[in-house]
């Protein structure tokens, strides 16, 4: 029996192939998306509106800075700019776990859910 944290990797899982034309790393996916804990669930904070300035300085902060241990510089807002131009700047579910695991990605930093 699948539970709805299971449904929603799989949603991300796909939201990845389609968008960004890779194969997850289903692990790191995983792994990602337990991080978020119960905001996975909520309609709101699920997903990351890539026109609101003060919503992508929340990812570079307290993902990139906080949980992913990197050094403030222009290079990490690039990095999320990159990542939501690559999702679709016409897509509106953007969704964070997805967003987070291709940063974690970019940056190298998969080890951090290790």
């Amino acid at each position: 029996m699948s539970s709805k944290r299971d449904d929603l990797i799989a949603l991300y899982a796909k939201d990845i192939k389609a968008k960004f034309g890779e194969s997850p790393d289903m692990d790191l996916l995983t792994k990602v998306t337990i991080g978020l804990g119960p905001s996975i669930y909520n309609m709101d904070s699920s997903k990351v509106s890539g026109s609101d300035d003060s919503e992508l300085q929340t990812v570079k902060n307290n993902f990139l800075i906080k949980k992913l241990g990197l050094s403030d510089d222009p290079g990490l807002m690039e990095a999320v700019r990159s990542v939501l131009n690559t999702y679709g700047v016409s897509e509106r579910n953007k969704y964070r776990a997805v967003v987070y695991y291709m940063l974690a990605k970019h940056f190298n930093k998969e080890s951090v859910y290790n």
